[in-house]
């Protein structure tokens, strides 16, 4: 009997793995064919573990979401997993953050570098035309991408912008006048001193945060995991130890120049209380005639996870227009 029982726990051991395999197998299939409900996966580029998630189906031109920092993983942009109910909508977790692994040396880690990495996520998922949506500094790397692919890009959503890091510095300021004197003083001496460590510099960051990056209280368990799983070093090394303090690689940047280049249509999303000041998206639209802007009610930098409804119902608007 005990024989029996071992050949038929042998038998159904070998059952299952081959039922997993093929479970794997048709899944693969399906993702092959672009009808996953929710493909998760690490796909491989240049050696470095990149994790993508395509959720949604259906033959309507995909959308490419582009989170912000450097390093500020896509978690917090999961609410806009609303809009795959008509298209395909692709997360993913940029080099050196979040699910993405092999944090790269810091001096690869230059525009050209997220560029190359993006298209060739592009070629790999098999889609030929898109749609772009950079948040923060994922507009900057949406619209390098479409300076060197613009044939790929169907259309561009700016989603409260770093388009121009002098004019950032400018909106930091105006913001940062609105903290107490005790907070103001804190970020002058750190500013000087290069250190940004102390509880009063931290204490400012913490504040400025709750008042313009994310205002809906308490933080959902996205933002929550972005900043556990956020890529310090990618972050500091092309931008710095916060917000509102300029000390990377991309601290000359601007973008604006090339804004008048784009000839596919284009939305401004930015929120009641965001990090960019609504003159400065009237200041960027200027460069591009015609572009459409949705000011997102009650929301500050992160817009999708302080007015989900609103912000998510201006993106399928937009993206409903385009022909």
């Amino acid at each position: 009997m005990g024989k029996i029982t071992k050949r038929f726990n042998r038998l159904n051991l070998k059952f299952n793995q081959v039922i997993k395999i093929l479970i794997v197998a048709v899944m693969t299939i399906i993702t092959k064919q672009g009808q996953a409900q929710h493909s998760e996966q690490i796909i491989i580029i240049d050696g470095i573990k990149t994790w993508v998630n395509v959720v949604g189906q259906g033959d309507k031109t995909p959308l490419i979401l582009l989170h912000g920092g450097p390093g500020a993983p896509s978690y917090y942009l999961n609410p806009l997993s609303a809009l795959s109910n008509e298209r395909r909508v692709v997360f993913y977790d940029q080099p050196g953050c979040g699910r993405s692994y092999n944090v790269p040396d810091t001096a690869r880690l230059t525009i050209d570098f997220f560029v190359d990495h993006l298209e060739k996520l592009r070629i790999i998922l098999g889609f030929d035309t898109i749609y772009l949506y950079g948040q923060s500094w994922g507009s900057t790397l949406a619209l390098e991408y479409y300076k060197r692919y613009p044939g790929h890009v169907k259309a561009l959503i700016f989603s409260s912008p770093l388009l121009s890091v002098e004019r950032w510095k400018q909106d930091a300021s105006l913001l940062i006048s609105s903290l107490s004197q005790t907070m103001q003083q804190a970020i002058t001496l750190s500013e000087k001193t290069g250190d940004y460590s102390s509880p009063g510099y931290q204490s400012a960051v913490a504040e400025y945060y709750n008042r313009y990056v994310a205002r809906k209280k308490p933080w959902s368990a996205d933002i929550d995991s972005t900043f556990s799983r956020f890529g310090t070093a990618v972050y500091q090394a092309m931008w710095g130890p916060s917000e509102f303090t300029v000390t990377g690689t991309l601290k000359n940047y601007d973008g604006t120049a090339q804004l008048s280049q784009i000839k596919v249509p284009l939305l401004y999303l930015s929120g009641e209380f965001d990090e960019v000041h609504p003159e400065t998206i009237a200041w960027l639209k200027q460069f591009t005639p015609g572009a459409q802007h949705s000011l997102i009610p009650e929301a500050a930098h992160l817009t999708m996870q302080d007015n989900t409804e609103a912000d998510c119902r201006a993106i399928r608007s937009f993206l409903n227009s385009v022909p």
